[in-house]
């Protein structure tokens, strides 16, 4: 589990074709302190297994599905990523519950910004709109976000000069895709109540 705090802005090295899949080799010194195989990080909010690391560098394996649901298919060497690390048990929970599984990529609409801070509008899909609530979580890239306006198929955010500074969002302009992962307990209410019987229903 993540919790949408980006720990460093990380750098692809390398990216390998295969059949099925894509192998990312990727720089971050502080995500790779006593990484091993078999480890979790989360690159732009996508949770990966690393498979080997040496010095700051780390490689992992990208399969077909991963690719389809989220941008890290428009990677390229010399890309910018957000790099996390799991979070550990009895560590504070800085953002929220983040799980590194995408539901979609969103397409940056516009950026407002004002002397200290930016708002940006993000679109997403119709069908996820109902997990978007004002005041509510969101994770955009791998980065935990309140939402200040949801809408339709689009929903805004407001970014701090740390986020701007120290993530990916700071750079990403209008037309560029953005990994969407929406609050999983909305996702897990909505099914509890669409899947409750007439005799669970409570009395009154």
């Amino acid at each position: 589990m993540f919790t949408g705090i980006v720990e460093e802005l990380g750098e692809v090295t390398a990216v390998e074709t295969l059949a099925d899949a894509s192998r990312f080799r990727l720089r971050g010194p502080v995500v790779t302190d006593g990484a091993k195989h078999g480890d979790s990080i989360a690159v732009n909010g996508v949770c990966l297994t690393v498979v080997d690391h040496e010095g700051d560098e780390f490689t992992a394996d990208v399969m077909a599905e991963t690719l389809n649901r989220s941008s890290l298919g428009a990677l390229v060497p010399g890309s910018k990523v957000n790099l996390e690390r799991p979070t550990a048990v009895g560590a504070r929970l800085g953002g929220h519950i983040v799980q590194g599984h995408v539901d979609s990529v969103g397409t940056v609409v516009r950026r407002e910004a004002s002397e200290n801070w930016e708002i940006v509008t993000i679109s997403l899909p119709a069908d996820l709109a109902r997990y978007v609530v004002e005041k509510g979580s969101i994770t955009v890239d791998g980065v935990s976000l309140t939402v200040v306006d949801a809408g339709p198929d689009y929903f805004t955010v407001s970014l701090i000069p740390t986020t701007l500074a120290l993530t990916t969002l700071g750079v990403k302009q209008p037309g560029d895709p953005v990994n969407l992962e929406v609050d999983v307990i909305a996702k897990y209410v909505e099914r509890l109540l669409g899947t409750r019987s007439p005799s669970e229903e409570p009395t009154r």
